[in-house]
């Protein structure tokens, strides 16, 4: 294919909605590229906008407002990189011949749980857990008590898993009510899940475009109230496991069809394999590719999105580690050692321009012989982060 120069007329253009530290590395590898960007987010100065050739902040949530900055940039490609945007303002781009990344009724679907959990189990007949639907207090309690205990209350939709909480008896229900209506995102309907005690879960890098579907090595993690704790690569699985993970996850991703990364998200119980979630763009856990692949997360997302060849080595085992802050700050510092940075690990850290106590500002990566000697590595660089 012909590449452009930023800023030129007729360059190739890019308008991310969200810019937050995965929207950031997602604008590095354009900028690779000479792709000009577009940052978009509800806050000034996110990671993101920080290198963008151009950025702009906006209520995501509102239609006009969202459209007003589509049509006055006029991108090639729309990428959404988080659930809190006004749907109604990708249909309506799609209609006025904008290409959304992967298409706006998939986003509709992935943004919101009831949707993707419906599409993947009612209409695709996908193994997951049972579940229930309520929009009341009164509700929940019916919901838990039918489904059993213990069970796991979401928002149907919500930011990095916030809101989130298992309840593990009637005591627990209020607290799970007002921990999910305080979640940012759409909080007027909840799912009630049932507890699958699996083994481990995973996610597993789903990208493709026309050239074909492509599957990174299975990522394990470990989540905290649904937010990501820490991850590596590859989880150990049984091949035949992995097979069937990945036959789901290609069957999920063409029905959904577009181009583009998905984070599709398994529970794993002995050789069962449930589906769990979805996510139409990078994930969180897949930070550790930028250690473990010759292509990241990012640089196949991009490549599926421009149509190129998705074709990358897995090169070490990894392990990635988040760092949390630990104090609120209008500017804050974040001390790393030295020693974090070698040949084998360093640490990304996102610029973000507050903090708060849990807020996710950097991430420390490893490679190792194994995945679980990389976790290790990855944890104690982290450990050893501090703000102020």
């Amino acid at each position: 294919m012909f590449f452009t120069t930023p800023l030129k007329k007729g360059s190739i253009k890019i308008l991310l909605l969200g810019s937050g530290e995965l929207g950031k590395e997602v604008v590095i590898e354009a900028q690779r590229l000479a792709i000009e960007t577009v940052a978009v987010d509800r806050y000034e100065n996110a990671p993101a906008q920080l290198l963008a050739n151009r950025a702009y902040t906006i209520d995501m949530l509102d239609k006009e407002a969202v459209l007003e900055v589509i049509e006055r940039e006029r991108p090639d490609y729309i990428l959404p990189e988080v659930e809190a945007i006004a749907i109604e303002a990708l249909f309506e781009a799609e209609k006025r011949g904008y290409t959304v990344i992967p298409n706006a009724e998939a986003v509709n679907k992935t943004m919101n749980r009831k949707n993707i959990r419906i599409f993947a189990a009612e209409e695709l007949g996908v193994k997951t857990s049972s579940y229930l639907f309520v929009k009341s207090l009164d509700e929940l309690y019916e919901a838990c008590d039918k489904m059993g205990y213990p069970c796991v209350v979401k928002p149907v939709m919500s930011s990095s898993g916030h809101g989130q909480s298992i309840v593990r008896g009637r005591d627990d229900l209020s607290m799970a009510w007002e921990i999910a209506k305080e979640a940012r995102g759409d909080a007027s309907e909840l799912i009630v899940e049932e507890f699958v005690p699996f083994d481990y879960e995973i996610t597993l890098l789903t990208a493709r475009n026309e050239t074909g579907t492509v599957f990174c090595e299975p990522i394990g993690h470990i989540q905290k109230d649904g937010d990501y704790i820490e991850s590596w690569q590859p989880m150990a699985m049984s091949e035949e496991t992995l097979n069937r993970a990945q036959e789901i996850a290609k069957r999920v991703t063409d029905g959904l069809g577009g181009r583009g990364i998905f984070g599709v998200e398994f529970f794993v119980k002995g050789e069962e394999v449930y589906f769990s979630e979805l996510s139409p763009r990078p994930h969180d856990t897949g930070m550790v590719t930028l250690i473990t692949q010759s292509q990241s997360e990012f640089a196949l997302h991009l490549r599926a999105v421009l149509g190129l060849p998705l074709d990358f080595d897995f090169l070490s085992p990894g392990a990635s580690a988040a760092y949390k802050a630990l104090n609120s700050s209008e500017n804050p510092r974040i001390f790393v050692p030295d020693d974090a940075f070698s040949s084998k690990s360093f640490v990304r850290i996102f610029g973000k321009p507050d903090s708060h106590p849990g807020r996710r500002l950097a991430v420390a990566l490893a490679i190792a012989e194994s995945a679980e000697e990389a976790r290790v590595k990855a944890r104690a660089i982290a450990e050893r982060i501090y703000d102020d």
